[in-house]
């Protein structure tokens, strides 16, 4: 009896390292064919940066990058799962597999380029400062010793990391962190930051919807543009490489352009 049991649990653990192996070998393997076979794949995305990615007020999932993610799958036959991530941790859902992309007006810049793969850029943004139309802030400079907010882990962040000897000039200590722009627009308004380091294309968006654009005002800075793209795992090349040949697709038969004049009332293709 005791050899039966013994025999019973060396074939489980046989089974479970033989199963082990073949784990680190997906992860380490390109998931297009897997994918394809599936026909399902898994996008994380924040869904509150409008006009990207948000629940509308039926708490459906819309925006220009769900449009387009769904438009280049279609062509493969394959059906998008939108997965709504804690967008600071969105590179740990992605090695973790939990996730396949991520998109939602993701900025490629060269710190996640040495950890991901990126799609060809689709779209320009560039980041900038809001304030509070009666707090008399016009510039940057004018920001010297006040208190600046920004989401955590967004473009907006990354450039505060990137550059901070250019906005320790400007402000006060370091940025209060927001799980998301909605958050530290309630904090702005109610005094609680004097400005709002933010995406462009948030912004104009998010104040336009709200009829609340006069109540701000828009500051540009010394930042470069920044590329919107989709990123991925480093080995998944032929998936980047289907996306790119489906975006390039879509652009040439007017479908692209559609999307973008729904969103936002002209072409944004770079």
């Amino acid at each position: 009896m005791k050899r039966i049991i013994i025999s019973v649990f060396c074939c489980l653990f046989c089974i479970s390292l033989i199963g082990c192996s073949k784990g680190k070998s997906f992860l380490k393997s390109d998931q297009w064919l897997h994918i394809k076979e599936k026909k399902k794949i898994v996008i994380g995305i924040d869904d509150t940066f409008v006009p990207m990615g948000f629940r509308d007020k039926n708490t459906k999932l819309v925006g220009f990058d769900i449009d387009l993610a769904r438009a280049v799958f279609k062509r493969y036959g394959i059906t998008v799962k939108f997965k709504s991530i804690d967008w600071d941790m969105k590179e740990q859902e992605l090695d973790n597999q939990t996730i396949d992309l991520i998109w939602n007006g993701y900025s490629k810049n060269k710190q996640r380029e040495k950890t991901q793969l990126f799609s060809k850029t689709y779209m320009k943004n560039e980041q900038i400062l809001v304030t509070k139309k009666d707090s008399s802030i016009r510039s940057f400079a004018q920001m010297k010793g006040k208190i600046l907010g920004t989401q955590r882990g967004s473009a907006s962040f990354d450039v505060f990391m990137d550059q901070p000897k250019v906005l320790k000039r400007y402000i006060k200590g370091k940025p209060v962190l927001y799980e998301n722009f909605n958050e530290a627009f309630l904090d702005l308004k109610a005094g609680r930051i004097n400005g709002l380091l933010i995406d462009n294309v948030y912004v104009n968006y998010y104040l336009k919807q709200a009829e609340e654009t006069a109540k701000f005002n828009l500051i540009k800075g010394d930042f470069k543009s920044e590329n919107f793209a989709v990123g991925a795992r480093k080995t998944d090349k032929q998936l980047i490489a289907n996306i790119n040949k489906a975006l390039d697709e879509l652009q040439k038969k007017g479908k692209f352009q559609k999307i973008t004049k729904k969103w936002f009332g002209k072409n944004v293709w770079p």
